[in-house]
């Protein structure tokens, strides 16, 4: 597996790019990524009840057959909470691309994100799709990529190849996400092209188990959107062989999407808003996959932990109550917590070690949490950051 640039248009016959259409104020805010022949579609959405208008049509889409053609994605308006008129102008950006692509509505996927409740300046997004699509290019990734930004401090790209039946393959993908971040679904927006070919049922259950180890094991502040999407175009244009069963073959592509996704994932818990230090949670020793993911997500859910890695107090305690409300069931007796590589806690009971050593390592950009539940093989990890003073800042006057 390697790693390479090029981000959502790094798989052949895939382009992308990115323009300013008038959402913000001055920077690039609508962007559109498309297959150079229809593709092979798959989709994880919201679990929240209250869902978007383009989460609702790209539902509807993918449905109908399975397949696309491109994904035209929106920042700074969410499209959520607008009545029929917010389904209608979902519909009319699918519309409009397609018409450019002289393809059905029907496959185009439709995704926005940003403030809730405010109806889509149509004049300008229509403005924008016609001012994008004869920019479309392999090296328009990285505008694509800025264009999903909300909060967001930086662009998210990830991209790698491999070799599969003597061809050359690969997978990259874009997200955003920065707050309203939590294990619930999808967390988030994110789009990822390959030039596999893969049967679409397959597809589908490769990319749900993909969001279930990354997207699914981050939180930055506990809120999960009306918006979070993730969709992946698989258009076959590397001309390897088919992927047609849960082979070697299907191994193979699960284990290089994985990494696309938790890269993406950190990313985005690296970007949490306001986020001052990565933090990694590996929960060890658990007696099955549920608990260990259980765990590892609670501790990441918690704001209290999340503080006390802010405040750089090794408050261990924060740490077993979280595991202790999850839900998962474990020893308290045996479980053991290091910060790094020192042990805090030793069979539930606190260990003799150096305060200002553990505030030395929780004074790093990225920390790692280790939790050991002395209970069995199995492991999984969850990614969050720091709570600090600006998420309340920058969440206290979102709309302006």
């Amino acid at each position: 597996m390697k790693r390479i640039s090029g981000g959502v248009t790094a798989a052949k016959g895939f382009k992308a790019y990115g323009v300013h259409c008038g959402l913000k104020k001055a920077k690039l805010d609508l962007a559109v990524v498309i297959s150079e022949v229809p593709a092979a579609a798959a989709g994880v959405f919201t679990t929240n009840l209250v869902q978007a208008a383009p989460i609702k049509i790209t539902k509807e889409h993918l449905a109908l057959g399975g397949t696309a053609r491109a994904v035209v994605i929106n920042s700074a308006n969410a499209n959520a909470c607008t009545g029929s008129q917010g389904i209608l102008d979902a519909k009319a950006m699918a519309g409009a691309v397609a018409e450019h692509l002289n393809c059905s509505p029907e496959e185009v996927l439709v995704s926005s994100t940003g403030v809730i409740g405010v109806p889509l300046p149509m004049d300008r997004i229509m403005a924008g799709i016609t001012k994008l699509m004869p920019n479309l290019s392999r090296e328009g990734s990285s505008r694509a990529a800025e264009a999903i930004m909300t909060t967001d401090t930086f662009p998210k790209e990830y991209a790698v190849e491999f070799e599969l039946g003597g061809k050359t393959v690969r997978i990259g993908g874009m997200a955003k996400g920065s707050g309203m971040i939590h294990p619930n679904m999808a967390t988030m927006l994110a789009f990822i092209t390959t030039d596999i070919r893969i049967e679409g049922s397959l597809l589908q259950q490769a990319l749900k188990e993909a969001a279930d180890r990354s997207f699914n094991m981050i939180s930055v502040d506990g809120d999960t959107s009306t918006n979070d999407m993730v969709v992946i175009l698989a258009n076959g244009q590397a001309e390897a062989r088919e992927i047609k069963d849960e082979g070697p073959d299907y191994e193979l592509f699960c284990r290089a999407l994985n990494e696309v996704t938790e890269e993406l994932a950190k990313l985005i818990a690296k970007d949490g808003e306001g986020a001052s230090k990565f933090v990694e949670i590996h929960v060890k020793g658990a007696p099955n996959q549920s608990a260990a993911r259980t765990v590892a997500r609670s501790i990441a859910s918690s704001n209290l932990v999340k503080a006390a890695v802010f405040g750089e107090d090794a408050n261990w305690g924060r740490i077993l109550c979280a595991a202790g409300y999850s839900g998962a069931v474990f020893d308290p007796d045996k479980i053991s917590v290091f910060l790094g590589q020192l042990k805090v806690v030793e069979n539930g009971t606190g260990t003799a070690f150096d305060e200002a050593k553990a505030a030395g390592i929780l004074s790093s950009d990225e920390i790692v949490i280790t939790v050991d539940l002395g209970a069995g093989d199995e492991e999984a990890k969850a990614w969050t950051c720091d709570l600090t003073y600006d998420y309340v800042k920058i969440n206290a006057s979102y709309r302006s």
